[in-house]
């Protein structure tokens, strides 16, 4: 499996911006396909994104379409999640996870999808 270690996290006002990253070692990262999810506390993990292993597709929950901006740097084995007008709902711990695939990102939106996962990151948006 591929290990993933996420940071970026923090405190920020609603509005903010906050860019996350998530480097990736153990295998080679091109044959990944990469998400993010988040879970909120009392709440089941939800997908927020996720990008083909070219970086040439992506694909976004409704909730962050527009707002948020996945990326990837193949270069550095390393996936991103810019995240712009951000808002209190979007409080949560932020997982990247990686798995296998071949298709375009809509294909990849469930736990299911993705093998590998991050420890998580917290990400707090204050009203």
């Amino acid at each position: 499996q591929v290990q993933l270690v996420e940071s970026g996290g923090g405190l920020v006002q609603a509005g903010g911006s906050l860019r996350l990253s998530c480097a990736a070692s153990g295998r080679t990262f091109t044959n990944y396909i990469m998400g993010w999810f988040r879970q909120a506390p009392g709440k089941e993990r939800e997908f927020v994104a996720s990008i083909g292993r070219s970086g040439g597709s992506t694909w976004y929950s409704e909730s962050v379409k527009g707002r948020f901006t996945i990326s990837r740097d193949n270069a550095k084995n390393t996936v991103y999640l810019q995240m712009n007008s951000l808002k209190p709902e979007d409080t949560a711990v932020y997982y990247c996870a990686a798995g296998i695939g071949y298709q375009r990102a809509s294909y990849y939106t469930t736990e299911a999808d993705f093998g590998s996962w991050g420890q998580g990151t917290q990400v707090t948006v204050s009203s």
